[in-house]
């Protein structure tokens, strides 16, 4: 039987066909490549030393965790945005009016509550209704200020403040957060503090606390994204806090992978952060700012009530090297009571206090303290009380700064303080000559309540400055508001501060936010309040998934 031609021919053709088929495969197969790429998902865990009480923005002030937790957790009306700037939060548009008396605000349509329930203009006016409250258990400073304004809702999404008189720092007033009223109606104020609602809060903010934890106990706490927020969400599951007793716990957590990222560690311990291997370190300055209080009312040493002896103390302290020495170059050194960045900030209207031994030596001789060993006047010794946080950081500051004044022939004792309320109590009592202290000041350049003779009986002026032209500089910057017609009344503020100095600022504090190389896409900027280093959290992430794509060409 004879082969048939045309069958093998087919049969032929056919394997050409599979062969040039499997070739053409494989040339398609060697043109794509597997590339990781972000995923959604994964909880990142920060560690931050202490541990929180209460999580309610009415309380948290005088708390740094608390704080870090309940601006994530809350909203106010408004912000500050990376520049300083006051931006839009749950309040999408305001408007002044032109006596400058009432303030009215309109909220973001559509806002709710992370337990579902609709925001409106009588959460508003609960919130910061409390705080007229006699009984309110927050600071008394609060109340004096609430108590002055009348709180109006208008509709479910307008509210309206009437002040007793123009008040530009009221927009920093109303960046606190806002509370649930459905919730927390029936409390007492005065039980304000103790309420559960602190322990499983309700607000507005990026993140929820998941229901059913007993992070008091357990000492860590989850959060989720809030997806009814109405900022930019992440791509992560969730974001948990693990609570620390010392900075050392802390490190030990990160050295041993437990944590992503290490909030709070002190500047002592960043050449061992920055040693450690898959970490990588991001530094910004915070506002906040260590200083030197002189005590220069009657309570205080009357050598401090000579302005020349303020003066060569100021140039007897080496800044330069108590910044490098004690904070590793963590800290940035001005002059002045506004820290840099601040819009009311004038560097070149103060007195730049550089070390200078010789001149120091020579104020206080011109002062009438003079004599080898310890300085004496009319048979008296130079003697100053010191006082400063029984802390590691403030130890170190005063230990040195005694130091440089015993160089100088100033006899100083120092007194450690065991705790903020009692160095709170000590500078409200002016039992002391000078202070070793850590000052947060407001974003507005109101300084009113830290430096004016009100503040001497109802306030933070600890020091005791009386001066009646700075005085009346802070309390007519506060009641305009444009900020161009605002600079001369701080720039008149500032030429009495640097001429009387009642204050030397030591240096700014500078934050350093130590994370793992396994979360990718950090970014910190400027940080105005807690929850600023997280501006980018959006774009974070801690998970790859494997995608195909075709491979790129490579030229022979």
């Amino acid at each position: 039987m004879k082969p048939d031609i045309r069958w093998q021919a087919l049969l032929a053709l056919s394997g050409l066909a599979l062969v040039l088929m499997l070739l053409s495969y494989q040339v398609q197969s060697a043109a794509l490549c597997t590339v990781s790429v972000p995923a959604a998902g994964g909880t990142f865990v920060e560690g931050i030393v202490g541990r929180p009480l209460a999580l309610n923005p009415l309380l948290s002030d005088p708390y740094p965790v608390e704080r870090e937790l309940v601006d994530l957790i809350f909203d106010g009306l408004v912000r500050y945005d990376e520049t300083g700037q006051i931006v839009p939060a749950l309040a999408e548009e305001w408007s002044v009016s032109e006596d400058g008396l009432v303030i009215t605000f309109t909220l973001r349509e559509g806002l709710t509550w992370h337990d579902g329930q609709p925001v409106t203009s009588e959460d508003v006016a609960f919130t910061y209704g409390l705080m007229q409250s006699d009984l309110f258990p927050g600071p008394k400073h609060l109340i004096s200020l609430w108590q002055a304004v009348t709180i109006t809702p208008l509709d479910e999404t307008t509210i309206q403040f009437t002040l007793t008189q123009p008040y530009a720092p009221f927009f920093e007033a109303v960046t606190r957060g806002i509370l649930p009223a459905h919730l927390l109606k029936d409390i007492n104020v005065a039980d304000l503090a103790t309420a559960a609602f602190n322990t499983t809060p309700v607000g507005t903010g990026p993140f929820m606390v998941q229901p059913g934890q007993d992070w008091q106990s357990t000492g860590r706490i989850r959060l989720s994204p809030n997806p009814a927020a109405w900022r930019q969400g992440t791509q992560l599951s969730d974001i948990e806090f693990r609570f620390f007793p010392t900075a050392d716990d802390l490190f030990i957590a990160l050295q041993s992978g437990e944590i992503h990222a290490a909030n709070g560690l002190p500047s002592t311990m960043m050449p061992a952060a920055a040693a450690l291997p898959d970490v990588r370190l991001f530094t910004s300055i915070i506002p906040s700012y260590s200083a030197l209080y002189f005590n220069v009312s009657d309570s205080g040493a009357a050598a401090l009530r000579t302005k020349e002896v303020r003066q060569a103390l100021a140039y007897g302290l080496d800044r330069t090297s108590l910044v490098d020495s004690i904070l590793n170059g963590q800290g940035i050194e001005f002059e002045g009571p506004y820290i840099p960045g601040n819009w009311a900030a004038r560097p070149d209207m103060m007195t730049n206090y550089t070390y200078q031994p010789e001149t120091a030596a020579s104020l206080l001789d011109g002062a009438g303290w003079v004599g080898g060993g310890i300085r004496t006047r009319e048979g008296a010794p130079l003697t100053l009380r010191m006082i400063a946080l029984d802390q590691p950081e403030y130890r170190a500051v005063a230990e040195e700064i005694v130091r440089r004044w015993a160089a100088l022939g100033v006899d100083v004792q120092l007194t450690l303080l065991p705790d903020i309320d009692a160095l709170r109590l000590t500078l409200s009592r002016r039992h002391y000559d000078v202070a070793v202290v850590k000052i947060a000041p407001p974003n507005d350049p109101d300084l009113y309540n830290f430096w004016s003779q009100e503040a001497m009986v109802r306030g933070q002026n600890f020091a005791g400055w009386n001066n009646r032209r700075a005085s009346e500089a802070l309390e007519a910057g506060r009641q305009i508001y444009p900020q161009n017609e605002r600079v001369a009344y701080y720039e008149a503020f500032l030429r009495q501060f640097d001429g009387d100095l009642p204050a030397l600022s030591l240096y700014q504090l500078v934050a350093t936010y130590v994370v793992s190389d396994t979360v990718q896409e950090v970014e910190i900027g400027r940080v105005w309040h807690p929850r600023d280093r997280f501006h980018s959290f959006a774009t974070w992430f801690l998970n790859y998934r494997d995608v195909t794509v075709s491979c790129p060409v490579q030229n022979n």
